[in-house]
C-alpha cells in the first residue's frame, strides 16, 4: 500500500528550454544545456516531495518567444494532453513565452490539466493569487523587453540605411555580397547586363520589349544557391523582373529610406540621371495606358482553365471601353513574356465558358461516364449537393434555365466540385476536361476563340 501511495504522489516534471538564436547551439555545452542543468538541480532538490525528472528533452533552439509556433513547445502541449506531465520547469518565465496573451493562455491550459508551472530563478506558486500576480508582472516586463528590442532593431536598420549601408538580403543582379565586410561589391559581368537593360529600356520604353530582347539573347536572371544547396533564379526575364531592376535605386549608388535617398557605400552601375530618366518613362507609361486589364475574381473558370501550349494558368480579367466591361481569360505567360510568346493569348470569357458547358453536356449524355464521375464526387465531397444524377443532368440540360440563373461564384463552385482541370490547346484547337481525382478525361476538337470559330 505504501508503494502504491508513493507512486500516486509522483510528480512527473518536464524541463522546457529555449533560446532565440541558433548561434552557439553546436557547442559542447550550449545555453540550452545550461538551462536544463539548472532545471535538473531544482527538481533534484524537490526529490523528497516526489518530483521526478522526465528523460524527454523539450528544447527549442533558434525560436522566438513572441509566439507559440515552436516544435518542442507543441510536443510539450501534446504530452500534457496525454497526461504524461504534472509539472513544467523553466529557467525563467520568458523562456516559455514573451507574449502576455500567449502566456496567459498557456497558464490556463496548465490549470485545466492540473499541471504546475515553476520558474527556477523566479520563485512563485501558480496556485496562489499572489503567485499569479507576480507571474503576470514578470511576463509584462518580458513582453516590454521584446518590444524594446524590436524598436532598437528598427532604429539600427534606419541608421544603417541613412549611412548608405546594405542591411541584408540577397544582392540584386550586378552585385555580390562580401561576406567579411557585409558590403555590396560590383560583379563586372552582371553589371554590364544591368547597363544594357537600362539602355534598352530608354530606347524601347517597354518592359515587355526589353524582356523579349533579353530572352532572345538567352540572358537569365541572377541565380542563388541556398545553404542547403537549393538553387533559385537563373530563369528567363519577365516584364515584372525587368521592372524590379529599372526601379531599383541601388544601381544609381543610392539607398532609399522613407522616400529619401542617401548616398550608398557601394559603387554605382548607372548614373543618377539615367535612373531618373527611366523612372520618368515608367510613370508616363503608367499614366498613358488607356485600357488596362484588371484582374477579377468573378471568372467561372478561374483555377481550372490552363493554356496547354504554355502549360500556364489562365485567369479572368476585364477591360472597360466606353463604359462597358469586356471579360477575358488571359494566359499568365502571355502577360509576363508578351503575346508573341503564346498561341492562346486572350479568350472571350463568355464564349469560353459556354463552350466548356457545352462539352460537359455532351459528356453527361453518357450514363456510364456520368456514374463514374458521380462516384468520384461522393468520395471527395460526401456532403456535396451534386450527388444525384438527376440534379447534375438538370443543371446541364440543353436550354436548361438552372445554369443561367446561378451567380458566377455558384457556377465556379459547381465546376470545381465536378472538374479538376480544363486544358485548351489553341494551336490544335483542342479542349480537354479532367474530372476530379478519377483522372477521367474527355477531349474534343473545339475552338474557344469566336473570331477563329468556323
Amino acid at each position: 500500500m505504501e508503494d502504491e501511495k508513493a507512486t500516486k504522489q509522483k510528480i512527473l516534471c518536464a524541463i522546457y528550454t529555449r533560446v532565440s538564436t541558433a548561434e552557439g547551439l553546436g557547442q559542447e555545452f550550449s545555453s540550452l544545456d545550461a538551462q536544463r542543468e539548472s532545471g535538473e538541480s531544482y527538481i533534484q532538490s524537490q526529490k523528497t516531495e516526489g518530483w521526478v525528472m522526465l528523460a524527454t528533452r523539450y528544447d527549442d533552439g533558434g525560436f522566438t518567444g513572441a509566439n507559440t509556433d515552436r516544435p518542442a513547445l507543441q510536443q510539450l502541449i501534446d504530452d500534457i494532453k496525454e497526461g504524461k506531465i504534472n509539472c513544467v520547469v523553466v529557467y525563467k518565465v520568458d523562456r516559455l513565452s514573451r507574449s502576455l496573451l500567449d502566456f496567459n493562455q498557456l497558464l490556463q491550459f496548465f490549470d485545466e490539466h492540473q499541471v504546475t508551472f515553476v520558474s527556477v530563478t523566479q520563485h512563485f506558486n501558480t496556485n496562489t493569487s499572489m503567485g499569479r500576480l507576480t507571474l503576470n508582472i514578470l511576463l509584462s516586463f518580458a513582453q516590454f523587453e521584446r518590444e524594446i528590442i524590436s524598436e532598437r532593431t528598427r532604429d539600427k536598420m534606419a541608421a544603417a540605411k541613412k549611412k548608405g549601408r546594405f542591411i541584408g538580403g540577397r544582392p540584386g543582379l550586378g552585385y555580390d555580397l562580401d561576406t567579411k565586410t557585409h558590403k555590396l561589391v560590383l560583379n563586372p559581368i552582371e553589371a554590364k547586363l544591368v547597363k544594357e537593360i537600362f539602355c534598352l529600356y530608354l530606347e524601347k520604353q517597354s518592359l515587355l520589349e526589353v524582356a523579349k530582347i533579353l530572352n532572345e539573347k538567352n540572358y537569365k536572371t541572377k541565380q542563388f544557391t541556398s545553404s542547403k544547396g537549393h538553387k533559385f533564379g537563373g530563369i528567363a526575364f519577365t516584364n515584372c523582373g525587368v521592372q524590379l531592376i529599372i526601379k531599383n535605386v541601388l544601381y544609381a549608388g543610392k539607398v532609399k529610406y522613407h522616400n529619401e535617398l542617401y548616398d550608398g557605400q557601394h559603387e554605382a552601375i548607372i548614373s543618377l540621371e539615367t535612373f531618373q530618366k527611366a523612372q520618368t518613362i515608367v510613370d508616363t507609361n503608367r499614366r498613358e495606358r488607356r485600357s488596362p486589364h484588371k484582374e477579377t475574381t468573378n471568372g467561372v473558370l478561374n483555377g481550372l482553365l490552363r493554356c496547354k501550349g504554355c502549360n500556364s494558368a489562365m485567369f479572368a480579367i476585364y477591360t472597360t471601353k466606353k463604359g462597358c466591361k469586356y471579360h477575358y481569360y488571359l494566359c499568365a505567360k502571355a502577360q509576363k513574356h508578351g503575346y508573341q510568346s503564346c498561341s492562346t493569348r486572350l479568350l472571350n470569357a463568355d464564349h469560353a465558358e459556354n463552350k466548356v458547358v457545352e462539352l460537359i453536356r455532351q459528356v453527361l449524355n453518357d450514363d456510364s461516364a456520368l456514374k463514374n464521375i458521380l462516384n468520384a464526387i461522393n468520395e471527395i465531397e460526401p456532403s456535396a449537393q451534386l450527388v444525384t444524377m438527376s440534379k447534375l443532368k438538370q443543371a446541364f440540360l440543353i436550354n436548361s434555365p438552372l445554369w443561367n440563373e446561378l451567380f458566377p461564384q455558384e457556377k465556379a463552385r459547381f465546376l470545381k466540385t465536378l472538374l479538376k482541370q480544363i486544358d485548351y490547346d489553341a494551336a490544335k484547337e483542342n479542349l480537354s476536361l479532367t474530372f476530379n481525382e478519377t483522372g477521367i478525361k474527355f477531349l474534343c476538337s473545339m475552338n474557344l476563340d469566336p473570331k477563329k470559330e468556323k
